[in-house]
């Protein structure tokens, strides 16, 4: 995992939390995550267990991660809780996550396994999560195909 801020405070030593502020970059593979404020855990093996992204007011903590099938999912939530043992990222407070060609979910708490790209949601404001699950494209349907060309436009 590849740490990057502005400045950072802390050990890396066992049952430890480091904290690193302004600009935080945190990288694994394929999957980016970005902050204002990070709290690093580390585990009594010194391994990094988990990781907790924060924004500053009026922005929002950011994943994004290419999933196998060469597809990107990104996520924005007041407060980002990757566990990085189990690959589970929680994200907290105006969630929102798209998963390119699959569709998108709102909701107040929603987990995103970055293993399986399967995906949990709740919300506490209105009861509600919202869902937008896109079409599975056609075999060799290109978007223009399958739009309709306007009378007059041919």
């Amino acid at each position: 995992m590849d740490l990057r801020a502005v400045s950072t405070s802390g050990f890396n030593l066992p049952n430890t939390i480091t904290t690193l502020t302004g600009n935080v970059v945190v990288t694994q593979g394929t999957l980016k995550a970005t902050g204002d404020k990070a709290l690093i855990y580390i585990d009594g093996n010194t391994q990094i267990s988990r990781v907790v992204l924060t924004a500053d007011k009026g922005k929002r903590a950011h994943i994004e991660q290419i999933d196998d099938a060469g597809n990107l999912m990104t996520g924005d939530a007041d407060t980002l809780d990757y566990d990085n043992i189990h690959g589970i990222a929680v994200l907290s407070g105006n969630a929102v996550v798209h998963q390119q060609g699959r569709g998108e979910a709102h909701g107040d708490k929603l987990t995103y396994n970055t293993q399986t790209s399967q995906m949990t949601g709740s919300s506490g404001n209105d009861g509600l999560v919202h869902m937008i699950f896109l079409p599975k494209p056609k075999p060799g349907a290109t978007p223009a195909a399958s739009t309709p060309t306007p009378p007059g436009h041919r």
